[in-house]
């Protein structure tokens, strides 16, 4: 595997680096700057390098007859263009106040542009763009992000190989080199046996050149086992919806996760890195005196006289790994003994001519 390399904000990421997580804000604040403020700073507290939003106007993103596709019980909402009008209130000096909140501090703003014009606003805000999946196949989208020569990450839900395929060759063709590329089911919520995550194992072989990740939309768990078992198969950048409060009602609040299911992600991140260790095949410092006693040398099996020839049959392997190792047999039979040899007695290179 090749150790690709991305610099998303002021961080590199790479195959050996620890996943670069993005809290999505989305729509969550519900047009309250207050209570977007709040999210960004609880999303620092936890642990994530970036805060996302999205950036859109309803009458740009849908027709006012599309229907809703996620889970209407949560979300009462049917109607697309009647969901995305109720959180599109923001304007540019809204995502501006949002950005300088970030960079006070020190969190990376982002947001999705699901519009030319977005783009465009979004330009001197952000460092680099997150494509939604289901903009994957809107070429003049992607051709419009492509030229701001930006490193993109690039969800991939309800995807074939063939459109990711054609997706990062228009965005190459457009001078857009850096891409990261998310697995993602786009169900909202996505249940279990649907995550699938499997996929990212596969994308990483489909694209070597790629660095993956995971965009989930799984309810959360204790123990955030969807998310680190992400990154075990190999994602590196880790992106989830984030709230203040999980039973809110509408939207995307109840698959979010909040401060506390980020915090016992980076507290398992960081179980992860301590078990895992290093690659490299050798010998811990803590393991010599366990390799010292618990391997084996070669000690006389009977006694041995001064000057006698030493044949196999005088010779054992036998615990602590002090004097010669059973490898070096061939180096003791056939010599003579230069003393005394005790039953029992280790030998090491001195008593042997």
């Amino acid at each position: 595997m090749k150790n690709n390399k991305i610099k998303l904000g002021n961080k590199i990421i790479s195959n050996q680096s620890l996943p670069y997580i993005i809290a999505e804000i989305g729509v969550n604040h519900e047009c309250s700057i207050k209570m977007a403020k709040k999210m960004i700073y609880l999303a620092k507290k936890g642990g994530a390098d970036a805060a996302k939003f999205q950036t859109y106007k309803a009458e740009l993103i849908t027709s006012k007859f599309a229907k809703g596709y996620w889970d209407t019980k949560k979300e009462k909402t049917k109607n697309q263009f009647q969901l995305f009008k109720k959180y599109d209130l923001f304007e540019k000096k809204h995502y501006q106040e949002l950005s300088d909140y970030c960079k006070k501090i020190k969190i990376e703003f982002m947001s999705t542009p699901f519009d030319i014009e977005a783009v465009d606003m979004l330009d001197k805000l952000v460092r680099f763009y997150k494509i939604s999946s289901s903009d994957i196949t809107n070429f003049p989208l992607l051709k419009k992000i492509a030229s701001k020569k930006k490193p993109v990450i690039l969800s991939t839900g309800a995807s074939t190989l063939k459109e990711i395929k054609q997706a990062l060759n228009c965005l190459k063709k457009n001078k857009c080199k850096n891409i990261v590329l998310l697995h993602c089911i786009l169900n909202y919520p996505t249940h279990n046996k649907d995550a699938n995550l499997n996929m990212i194992s596969s994308l990483k072989k489909k694209f070597p050149k790629n660095l993956i990740g995971y965009s989930d939309h799984t309810l959360p768990s204790k123990e955030m086992k969807n998310l680190t078992t992400a990154y075990i198969l190999g994602a590196r950048v880790i992106e989830k919806h984030f709230t203040i409060n999980k039973k809110m009602t509408g939207n995307d609040h109840y698959h979010s996760m909040d401060i506390k299911d980020l915090k016992k992600f980076k507290d398992e991140l960081d179980y992860l890195q301590t078990i895992v260790g290093k690659k490299e095949k050798t010998f811990l410092k803590s393991e010599k005196k366990s390799r010292k006693f618990a391997r084996r040398s070669i000690v006389a099996k009977n006694f041995i006289k001064k000057n006698q020839l030493i044949k196999l049959s005088d010779l054992i392997c036998k615990r602590p790994g002090t004097g010669l190792e059973p490898a070096k047999l061939s180096l003791i039979i056939g010599k003579k003994a230069k003393r005394n040899l005790v039953e029992d007695q280790i030998i090491t290179k001195k008593d042997i001519n």
